[in-house]
């Protein structure tokens, strides 16, 4: 890249939904201008105050019909006033909103017209019931094709990916791996205060994973432990230059640098030519990782879109870590668990963290910060010095827009 860019100062707001203890679907919650204001401050203060900060922007995929509020961009002031009269946007591209507004932050600071960029995800979804939330959710595909979809569309795509996968190369060992993933998930979160799943005291999760799929309630193919959760939250991170870093008074090793990204898109009128296979995420990843210079085997973690479980398999196929119909011993081996060959998803990615579906890919970003500069706490792996990288992998819809970053610690 022609200019060095930097992420630093990165927050999580608690993910609040079902399983919290601060979650109670009959009381008031939290607003979206209340997760926007302490996602922000909590950046800003890290950063020396927003004098230093040059432009914000707000990833966010469906609050017009959530919350009924559109015009994000104008909550910059509100999270501090000395924001105004500042440059601030929105940018949607369904569950990759979060990392659409990583990529503007990106942009900006390549094109030299920013050295310090404030980007939040956010969302707020407990607004209304599951099933009508779905409809909303909807949105994220062509909604040409919502008349003939499932009453849960989304859980309903990805159980078809589900059934094609089934099919192509067995259902007991692939339902194992889902299974595995689902505990993997579990146990990350436990780590992590923020955390949905946080306080999760299931003692016996691939059980419950296995929980035989309903089609009468839900879908044909998963079952609700095999998706990722309904979930209110923001997440925040600076993006900077290496003036940026020196303006907000922070050193490089609290810091990392991005060394590679990319996105990439699919038509959104048409159907997966092949159920089985994530192209857009393998195309994505592909191209972040050239980018970079370096391959898949030199990251130490990955931040992954594990939206549902299939999810979760078909990008560690797509990643080529494991040849198509093998990516269920992959991961039954032991192979992404945080002890594993390669760790995803440190603290419970959308299945065990949660996803506030504008905020998922901030939240990735934050977390592969905390790992890759020591600051994960409980839920700190070690990082290899000689493969010091992490990647993140941003999905929205299903498999339509796609944002990878390649991140590896400053020095």
């Amino acid at each position: 890249m022609r200019r060095k860019v930097y992420m630093t100062a990165g927050y999580n707001t608690i993910s609040l939904g079902s399983g919290r203890k601060e979650f109670n679907p009959k009381k008031p919650r939290p607003g979206i201008e209340h997760y926007i204001k302490e996602a922000g401050q909590a950046t800003l203060k890290m950063v020396g105050g927003a004098k230093n900060v040059d432009e914000s922007v707000i990833g966010n995929f469906m609050s017009s019909r959530f919350v009924k509020q559109a015009h994000l961009g104008a909550f910059a002031p509100m999270i501090d006033e000395g924001l105004k009269h500042k440059p601030s946007l929105s940018v949607e591209g369904a569950c990759a909103s979060g990392g659409l507004a990583l990529t503007s932050g990106i942009r900006s600071v390549l094109a030299e017209t920013a050295d310090v960029v404030l980007a939040i995800g956010v969302e707020v979804q407990n607004t209304v019931k599951a099933i009508y939330g779905a409809d909303i959710l909807a949105g994220a595909g062509w909604f040409a094709d919502r008349k003939d979809g499932h009453a849960y569309f989304f859980p309903g795509q990805f159980s078809n990916r589900a059934g094609a996968y089934f099919e192509k190369y067995g259902r007991e060992k692939t339902r194992q791996a889902f299974a595995v993933w689902f505990k993997n998930a579990i146990e990350n979160a436990r780590l992590c205060p923020t955390a949905q799943e946080y306080e999760n005291k299931v003692e016996d999760l691939i059980g419950l994973a296995l929980t035989e799929p309903n089609p009468k309630g839900f879908t044909d193919h998963l079952n609700v432990f095999d998706c990722s959760k309904v979930s209110d939250g923001a997440s925040s991170i600076a993006i900077l230059s290496e003036e940026g870093l020196a303006k907000a008074g922070i050193p490089k090793s609290e810091a990392v640098e991005i060394v590679g990204w990319a996105l990439v898109t699919d038509d959104i009128t048409k159907q997966p030519e092949d159920p089985t296979v994530l192209s857009t995420v393998g195309q994505a990843a592909k191209k972040a990782l050239a980018n970079a210079k370096i391959t898949v085997n030199d990251l130490a973690t990955i931040e992954m879109h594990d939206c549902f479980s299939v999810a979760g398999l078909l990008t560690v196929e797509a990643l080529g870590l494991a040849k198509p119909g093998e990516g269920a011993d992959y991961i039954i081996n032991g192979n992404t668990a945080r002890n594993g060959k390669l760790p995803f998803n440190t603290t419970g990615g959308l299945i065990g963290w949660g996803h506030p579906t504008g905020g998922t890919g901030v939240h990735q970003a934050v977390t592969i910060w905390e790992q890759l500069t020591g600051k994960a706490g409980a839920a700190q792996i070690t990082i290899p010095q000689n493969r010091s990288y992490g990647m993140t992998l941003n999905m929205g819809g299903d498999d339509k827009t796609v944002v990878a970053i390649v991140y590896k610690r400053a020095e």
